[in-house]
């Protein structure tokens, strides 16, 4: 953590030194013409201003409202209003700033034309926000994940509850939120494209006879089946004897689910067994110790 923050303010104070410099050379070489500049600080154009950002941002603010009205179940729209929701509070801001100064009479090109060394020097200082905005704009074009996929980052598994410009906010059950900039959306594990699968392992007595089990297994996965549709995609499946532990032969089942219901499903797999095994006369077993006594 230490040697991180150590290397922030080295590049901090390489990029501050930079600019110093170019600023000097710049007012040396007359690279910078503010002759045509003509500020007008009068009551009347700092009103103008105040009115004509006031009105912007409740535009703003009132696209903002109507863009969360609409509950789209569709991930790929929703992502579409949640970065253009975000895309609107910088554009609001680069019109209250351009506007604001060519009321008060100053040239936009000219400060533009003036300061393109400046602007080169500020660009590589914030690098790490440009690539988070164009690696915000490649995944959305991409269709890598959208709002309301569960995903897994760097072991943080949850919701994309939004994606903005620079960020992406992820939720996990716990209502636990993760921001994580777009440019450290890397190796991600976007779980919502494919169905997945609940697993379920019962333990059942040595003394089953399992080759009658298994023969009544097919119509107690139909049963639970029939009553989990809500939840389960398909009837769960048998696999076989998962291993053989020491007082028990443990079994194993899984069921398709969405991945939302990846838990879930597996508890009410696990109960549905636990019930349905009993229904078949066959009880799990409890831990179990043989002791043994020497008869000396």
């Amino acid at each position: 953590m230490k040697n991180k923050t150590v290397g922030r303010i080295i590049k901090l104070g390489i990029c501050i030194l930079v600019l110093g410099i170019s600023v000097a050379v710049g007012f040396i070489t007359k690279a910078f013409d503010f002759n045509n500049i003509n500020i007008k600080l009068d009551f009347a154009s700092i009103l103008k201003v105040i009115i004509m950002a006031a009105g912007i941002i409740s535009a703003e603010a009132l696209l903002s409202i109507l863009l969360t009205l609409p509950k789209p179940k569709n991930h790929r729209v929703r992502s579409v209003l949640s970065i253009t929701a975000s895309l609107l509070k910088y554009v609001a801001f680069i019109v209250i700033l351009c506007w604001g100064l060519a009321i008060l009479g100053v040239n936009i090109s000219t400060i533009v034309a003036s300061v393109g060394i400046l602007a080169l020097i500020i660009g590589f200082s914030a690098e790490s926000l440009i690539a988070d905005v164009v690696t915000g704009a490649f995944m959305i074009f991409e269709n890598q994940y959208n709002v309301g996929d569960i995903v897994e980052v760097d072991g943080f598994r949850g919701t994309v509850t939004s994606i903005g410009i620079r960020t992406t906010c992820i939720t996990d059950p716990g209502d636990n939120v993760k921001i994580v900039n777009n440019s450290a959306m890397k190796n991600i594990l976007n779980r919502s494209d494919k169905l997945s699968r609940s697993i379920s392992e019962i333990a059942v007595p040595y003394a089953t006879d399992l080759e009658k089990l298994e023969n009544e297994i097919p119509a107690l996965m139909d049963s639970i089946y029939e009553k989990r549709k809500d939840v389960f995609k398909s009837a769960p499946k048998y696999l076989g004897v998962q291993e053989l532990a020491e007082s028990s032969v443990i079994l194993k089942f899984v069921v398709n689910v969405d991945e939302k219901d990846i838990y879930s499903g597996a508890r009410l797999l696990n109960r549905d067994l636990l019930l349905g095994f009993r229904s078949l006369g066959v009880e799990c077993p409890f831990p179990q110790v043989d002791v043994h006594q020497d008869k000396k």
